[in-house]
C-alpha cells in the first residue's frame, strides 16, 4: 500500500511539473554530421538537462565504452580516446568499475555479479546497453558465466526481488538465459529505465536499494538509450544546484520516453554526471569527479574491426614462383622455416646473388609484404628487401637476428599487373655474416583483389590460408592444399585407401580449446580443396581452425562477426 501511495505520489508530481523547454545548441560545438546537442530548462522545479541525439544510420559513427587508469574527468577522458563527445559510464569504486565495460571480442569489466545487503551476498542480474555487430541497439537483462564475450548471458528480465528483501536467491542459472551471440560493444549500469517505449524502472529487482542511488528523489542523473529509428540518446541530468535540482528515476525514464527512447538505462550520477563535446563540458557537473568510465560517440574506425582480407599469396624458396640466382646459396639446418623447404642462407656479398619472388598480382592496388626467416645469431642484421612495385624500387633492410620463424611486416606497395614487379632478398648487407630467404607473403585489402585461385598450381606442400571471407557472418570458406610428396612427412600406407592419399584433418576451436567443428576426417589425395564453415550456431568472437597431416600442423585465426 505505501508503494502504491509513494506511486501515485511521484506520477502527480510529474503531471504538475512544467514541461521541458528544449533548445539545440549544436553549433556551439564542432561536431560531425549526425550528432546533434541539445539543452532543456524547466523553472519548476528547477531542471538543466541536456541530451545528445547521436544518428547510427550515419555509417561513420559508432559508440564505444572505455575503460582506463587512472581515472579521469569526462571532458579529458573524450579527447583522450579521440571521440567525438561522451558521458560518464557506470558505477565504480576508486579505479574498479563495477559495470560492465565491452571492446570487441574482449570484456574489460563485467557487471558485479552480487551486492552485499543485511551482511549478506545477494546474486544480482544488472542492466546492459549493447551496440551489436549489425549497428541495431539493446537494453539487456545480462551475468556473466565466464571472462570471454562468449560467456555474457541475457535473461529476459531481472531477479524478482522485491525492495529490502531479507533473504538473497539463488545465482542465476545458465539454462534460464541465451547467449548475447551477436554483441559487438557495450556498457553495463542499473537499473533499465524503458522497456518496449514504456517505462519500466527495475530499480528492486536490480538491488539498488542500499545503493546510494535514490529512486525518486532529484538528483543528477545521466543515462543512455535509443529510438525505433536508430538514433542513440545520452542524458544527463544537473542537480544538487541552485538553478537545477536534478530528478527520479521514474521521472528520467519518461523524459526518454518523450524522446522516442524504445529502451533506456541508468548509468551512474550524483557527482559523475557529466557530458563532454571533445574538451568542453555541456552540462555543469556537481563536482569535479574523475571517473574510470565513459559512452562515447567515435567514428567507426575507433572499434579497430580487423579489414577483411581480399587476397593472400605465400611463396617459399621451393615455389616456381622463386629463383635462387648467384651460386653459393645453401639449406639452413635450423628449424622454423616455413612450409617443407628449408630456409636457404647465402654469405654477405655485393649484391650478385639473391632470391627473386615473382607473385602474379591480381589488380592494380595496395599489398602489404612479409618476410619470414629462420633467425640466428650469425644473420645479417641488414639484410636488403628489393621491392620493384608500380611506382619504383624501395630497398627495405631488415635485422634477420631478431622475429625469427614469424611473418614480419617488410611494407605497404602499390603492385600493378606488370610481370616486371618482384620481390629480391639480395646478400648485399653489411652486417653480419649470413642473409636469410625463406618465404615471403602478400596480402591486400583490397575489394578489386580476388582470392586467387590455386586450382591450376601444381602442390609442392601443404599449406593452410586464410579464410575467406574474414571476419565473417555466418559463412565463410577456407583452403587448403596437400602436396604431391608427402611420403616424406609419414608413410601413411596402412592406413590409406589408396597409396597416394593422406589422413587429413580439419578442425574448428573456440579460444578455450573446445573444438566446435570438424570440416575434414578423410583421406585425400594430393590436391587443393576448399571447405565451407558456417558458424550460424555460434556466437561472435575469435575462433581457431587447425590444419593437421602427419607432421604438418598449423593453426590459424579467424573472426566471427554477427
Amino acid at each position: 500500500m505505501k508503494k502504491i501511495f509513494l506511486l501515485f505520489v511521484i506520477l502527480t508530481t510529474i503531471a504538475f511539473s512544467q514541461p521541458i523547454t528544449w533548445t539545440e545548441i549544436t553549433s556551439n560545438y564542432s561536431l560531425p554530421s549526425g550528432i546533434k546537442v541539445y539543452q532543456g530548462d524547466r523553472a519548476t522545479p528547477k531542471l538543466k538537462i541536456f541530451y545528445i541525439d547521436a544518428d547510427m544510420n550515419n555509417p561513420d559513427l559508432v559508440i564505444h565504452p572505455y575503460i582506463t587508469s587512472p581515472n579521469k574527468l569526462v571532458k579529458d577522458f573524450v579527447p583522450f580516446v579521440g571521440a567525438y563527445a561522451g558521458v560518464n559510464g557506470g558505477f565504480f569504486g576508486g579505479s574498479t568499475s563495477y559495470s560492465a565495460v565491452v571492446y570487441p571480442y574482449e570484456v574489460k569489466a563485467q557487471n558485479v555479479a552480487s551486492v552485499t545487503r543485511f551482511s549478506q551476498s545477494y546474486p544480482v542480474i544488472r542492466s546492459f546497453f549493447g551496440m551489436n555487430a549489425d549497428k541495431s541497439f539493446h537494453v539487456e537483462w545480462i551475468y556473466h558465466f565466464g571472462n570471454n564475450v562468449e560467456n555474457i548471458y541475457k535473461f529476459s528480465e531481472p531477479m524478482p526481488y522485491t525492495n529490502n528483501q531479507q533473504t538473497p536467491l539463488p545465482p542465476p542459472q545458465q539454462s534460464a538465459g541465451t547467449v548475447y551471440s551477436n554483441l559487438l560493444v557495450g556498457i553495463g549500469g542499473a537499473p533499465t529505465l524503458v522497456k518496449n517505449g514504456q517505462v519500466n524502472v527495475t530499480y528492486d529487482q536490480e538491488i539498488m536499494w542500499g545503493s546510494g542511488v535514490g529512486y525518486d528523489n532529484r538528483d543528477p542523473r545521466t543515462a543512455v538509450g535509443y529510438t525505433a529509428n536508430n538514433h542513440v540518446i545520452l542524458i544527463v541530468a544537473d542537480g544538487r544546484q541552485i538553478n537545477s535540482e536534478g530528478v527520479g528515476l521514474p521521472e528520467l525514464a519518461q523524459i526518454m520516453v518523450d524522446l522516442g527512447c524504445v529502451e533506456a538505462m541508468n548509468l551512474d550520477g550524483g557527482g559523475s554526471t557529466q557530458m563532454a563535446v571533445g574538451n568542453q563540458n555541456v552540462n555543469n557537473p556537481s563536482e569535479q569527479r574523475a571517473v574510470p568510465t565513459i559512452l562515447a560517440i567515435t567514428h567507426k574506425d575507433s572499434l579497430h574491426i580487423p579489414p577483411t582480407v581480399q587476397f593472400e599469396k605465400i611463396i617459399d624458396t621451393g615455389d616456381p614462383e622463386c629463383s635462387l640466382i648467384g651460386g653459393g646459396w645453401f639449406a639452413s639446418a635450423n628449424p622454423g622455416y616455413w612450409g617443407n623447404t628449408p630456409a636457404q642462407l647465402h654469405p654477405v656479398g655485393n649484391g650478385s646473388a639473391y632470391a627473386e619472388f615473382k607473385p602474379t598480382f591480381p589488380a592494380d592496388a595496395m599489398y602489404e609484404v612479409y618476410g619470414w626467416w629462420v633467425a640466428s645469431s650469425n644473420r645479417c642484421q641488414d639484410t636488403p628487401f628489393i621491392i620493384k612495385h608500380k611506382n619504383g624500387t624501395d630497398t627495405i633492410r631488415v635485422n634477420q637476428v631478431q622475429n625469427g620463424s614469424m611473418w614480419k611486416l617488410i611494407g605497404t606497395f602499390n603492385f600493378s599487373q606488370d610481370t616486371s614487379q618482384k620481390i629480391l632478398i639480395s646478400d648485399a648487407g653489411t652486417i653480419g655474416t649470413y642473409v636469410v630467404a625463406d618465404a615471403i607473403r602478400i596480402i591486400s585489402y583490397d575489394p578489386a583483389t580476388p582470392v586467387e585461385n590455386e586450382k591450376e598450381i601444381t602442390p609442392t606442400e601443404f599449406v593452410l590460408y586464410q579464410n575467406y571471407p574474414n571476419p565473417f557472418n555466418p559463412v565463410t570458406k577456407i583452403r587448403f592444399v596437400i602436396p604431391n610428396e608427402v611420403r616424406n612427412l609419414k608413410d601413411f600406407s596402412s592406413q590409406a585407401p589408396r597409396n597416394d592419399d593422406v589422413l587429413v584433418t580439419l578442425r574448428v576451436y573456440d579460444v578455450l580449446g573446445n573444438e566446435v567443428a570438424r570440416l575434414v576426417n578423410d583421406h585425400k589425395p594430393a590436391g587443393n580443396y576448399e571447405v565451407e564453415f558456417n558458424g550460424s550456431n555460434l556466437s561472435s568472437g575469435i575462433y581457431l581452425y587447425q590444419l593437421n597431416s602427419g607432421a604438418f600442423n598449423q593453426i590459424k585465426k579467424m573472426i566471427l562477426l554477427k
